[in-house]
């Protein structure tokens, strides 16, 4: 007697070929059985304790988030509704090369308020940990979905050298790659950087390539927020392969985007240079999310060298009228680092969150120049997110069709208007961008959102409805699937998705969120 059967499910299995119909009993988190058109067949039907019918229903695969910040979430929200009603039953967590872990108090403290935009201050948090290792053991004590983790090349560089816009001396770079090794061998799948975020984007392209080649190593992959999705939005991609095929490093490009007036309609110039690199032997893989605006924080604008020593050295440049001025001329008339090389349209930049709850009333709108901004930074201590309205759906939909493709919200939960990715980026895919669109089959989606993303990080067992593997499983109305999350209501759930279970439990049931805390990090398994 198994503990649940789907009884006939239409099965998109993940493998991206043809969906069937099948009866799918599920034992002890695992698939356990699948018996295909069973009722047709004549067959003796799989028993369950449980049988739920799904007839109308397709059964997928959980959906794997390739760029998630919910690095704190997970902890503080057990709910954690804004990924599980997505179906999303694994996230990705460490991205752009700023999070918690490995850290000392100093480095804990200078991130904690590098990255208050992305995941709050943290003073809800008890951060009982320091290295990779017991972050992943404090997510082991019960979370509501899956998580993989990516060591953070900024935190490591915080860490081993501060804030300085120099190049690493020989011991802190001997420092970072033991911070690194350490990280992977206590279950990190890879490092990621945040190349126009600081300190990480001090790192030269030869200290980067002495790091990759410690994730190489130990098997894990890099994952860079490259140095440019703008103004040489190109030639930073080409620089993440060069300096990966150097170091002899998987590579997985972090929301690949083409954004910006100047890259319109070069999305398929992005995917030759890609193309013309996976015939040559590299291994690269990328993910997007189906929208066309980016989200970040207001200070990520400005230009490097006004955050070098950290977020109170960034400060005191704000106060000072001249110092102030200098950067503003790097925003509005030069095109700053921070701001991908490309002058700030200021009428794109719409305020998405605030810390200081005082500033409440600066949500929803559009920033009306620079003297507002400046405002913003000070008042709110930096922690001031931002959506920016500067992309183009054509790169978005060709790039989403490219055989590497996974699905990653770049979902930030903060604030109070936050980007609708974070509630909507895969019931977005399934319905709009496949029965609405067309623009990938059902069957070719889910390969996406599912068996792509295992395959990048190594999962044996998982991102397949398949005898043997982990039961994480989604199932879903194709009819009816949809985002509910929209830029004046970003925090509406779903629609059409009746069912999600992690490693065999429910955490969605009947469209509603459970009490189940079934989820723990997924580690890297293959150890040097």
């Amino acid at each position: 007697m198994m503990d649940l059967v789907f009884r006939d499910a239409e099965v998109v299995d993940g493998s991206g070929g043809d969906s069937y119909r099948a009866d799918v009993g599920i034992e002890d988190g695992r698939i356990v059985s699948i018996v295909k058109e069973a009722a047709a067949a004549g067959c003796q039907r799989p028993t369950a304790r449980r049988v739920l019918d799904a007839e109308g229903l397709a059964l997928a695969p959980g959906f794997i988030d390739m760029h998630a910040h919910s690095d704190l979430a997970l902890l503080r929200d057990p709910d954690h509704s804004a990924k599980a009603a997505q179906g999303v039953t694994l996230e990705v967590l460490g991205q752009d090369g700023l999070s918690y872990a490995p850290v000392d108090d100093r480095t804990l403290d200078g991130v904690r308020r590098a990255v208050t935009g992305w995941n709050g201050d943290g003073a809800d948090t008890d951060f009982d940990w320091r290295t990779v290792g017991e972050y992943l053991d404090r997510l082991d004590r019960g979370i509501a979905v899956n998580a993989a983790y990516l060591i953070p090349q900024g935190t490591v560089r915080m860490y081993a050298m501060g804030w300085e816009d120099r190049p690493a001396t020989e011991p802190e770079l001997n420092r970072m790659r033991r911070l690194v090794a350490e990280g992977l061998q206590q279950g990190a799948v890879g490092m990621s950087s945040g190349l126009t975020y600081t300190p990480g984007m001090y790192a030269p392209d030869s200290e980067l390539t002495a790091l990759c080649r410690v994730v190489a190593e130990y098997g894990g992959y890099y994952c860079p927020h490259h140095r440019s999705y703008g103004a040489g939005a190109l030639r930073a991609y080409a620089e993440m392969v060069a300096l990966t095929r150097e170091a002899g490093c998987a590579l997985h490009l972090a929301h690949a985007t083409m954004n910006f007036d100047v890259n319109e309609g070069r999305a398929p110039e992005l995917l030759a240079l890609l193309d013309e690199a996976l015939d040559g032997g590299a291994d690269i893989s990328l993910d997007t999310y189906p929208y066309t605006p980016g989200s970040t924080t207001l200070l990520a604008l400005l230009p490097s060298w006004a955050s070098e020593g950290g977020p109170e050295a960034a400060l005191s440049r704000l106060r000072d009228d001249a110092t102030a001025e200098r950067i503003r001329h790097h925003l509005e008339e030069l095109g700053s680092d921070g701001c991908h090389g490309v002058p700030v349209d200021w009428a794109t930049i719409e305020i998405s969150g605030v810390t200081d709850p005082a500033l409440t009333d600066h949500v929803g709108r559009r920033v009306d120049g620079w003297s507002t901004a400046r405002r913003l930074l000070l008042d709110d201590r930096l922690g001031t997110t931002i959506l920016q309205h500067v992309g183009h759906e054509e790169n978005v939909r060709t790039i989403m069709r490219h055989r590497v493709h996974t699905g990653g919200s770049d979902g930030i939960l903060q604030g109070r208007k936050p980007h609708p990715r974070a509630y909507g980026t895969f019931p977005e895919y399934l319905g709009r961008y496949v029965r609405e669109l067309g623009v990938l089959s059902l069957e070719e989606c889910v390969a996406h959102l599912t068996s792509r993303p295992a395959a990048r990080l190594r999962l044996p067992d998982r991102g397949l409805v398949k005898e043997g593997y982990v039961a994480d499983l989604v199932l879903f109305d194709p009819t009816t699937v949809a985002s509910g999350a929209t830029y004046e209501n970003p925090r509406t759930l779903p629609v059409g998705i009746p069912h999600v279970l992690v490693d065999g439990r429910f955490v969605m049931e009947d469209g509603r969120r459970t009490d189940v805390l079934a989820g723990r990090s997924v580690r890297r398994t293959e150890i040097r």
